[in-house]
């Protein structure tokens, strides 16, 4: 399983031969300026929920690759009426996918369209992969439902928002990492605005500190599990 950091919370996952995007807003975010999403690759696009800054891509990426839209009934439904393909899901529902098995949990958030209409419910992702498994946390606030996903499925990644202001901060991602049963952390949504810019020497300390390992990686950068 190959994890590629697009910038703010967009993640590309390579598995078993497929390409997923999960919230891809990109072209609006000066510091991912050097991603063309007119060559980013995409079979499926896994949405955790509505806001501008998680699905401003997703029509021009879908039209171009056919790409199946997965998320919430309402996320999905939405762009479905717009003629794209879609896959709705809800909270506690899973699928087997051709890449693995997705599993649609909660997330502490707010959730709304940017014409203001309603988002459905947060969430976030647990992919069982071909050998790996991760856990895409999403826009969420420390939550003990976190507690519910290690009973099911041992990760070998979370992806845990760091940011604070609009999600966890660090201190709660540490947390979370207990909570979820996994000391390898991929930390996003941080820095891309004001309100969510951290200290990564210090975000990585405390993590270390903690006995975890915190990726913050370069916006292109990639790893391989």
């Amino acid at each position: 399983m190959k994890i590629t950091f697009y910038g703010h919370a967009s993640i590309g996952i390579e598995v078993a031969g497929k390409y997923i995007l999960v919230d891809p807003y990109i072209s609006a975010n000066p510091k991912a300026s050097h991603i063309d999403i007119h060559s980013l690759k995409a079979d499926y696009i896994l949405l955790t929920h509505a806001h501008n800054d998680h699905i401003l891509d997703v029509e021009a990426i879908a039209k171009r690759t056919n790409a199946v839209i997965v998320s919430n009934y309402e996320i999905a439904n939405h762009f479905g009426d717009k003629g794209l393909k879609f896959h709705p899901m809800n909270l506690g529902g899973s699928w087997d996918f051709n890449f693995g098995n997705v599993k649609y949990v909660n997330a502490i958030h707010t959730s709304s369209f940017p014409d203001g209409s309603y988002g459905g419910n947060p969430g976030g992702f647990v992919i069982e992969g071909e050998h790996k498994n991760i856990y895409i946390a999403g826009d969420t606030a420390l939550t003990m439902d976190m507690k519910l996903i290690p009973m099911r499925t041992k990760l070998d990644l979370a992806i845990l928002p760091i940011g604070d202001n609009f999600t966890m901060d660090v201190d709660d991602a540490i947390l979370a990492s207990d909570f979820v049963d996994c000391d390898k952390i991929l930390g996003y949504h941080y820095d891309t605005f004001g309100y969510i810019e951290i200290n990564h020497d210090e975000a990585k300390k405390k993590f270390f500190d903690a006995g975890k390992d915190l990726m913050l990686l370069e916006i292109g950068e990639s790893i391989d599990l």
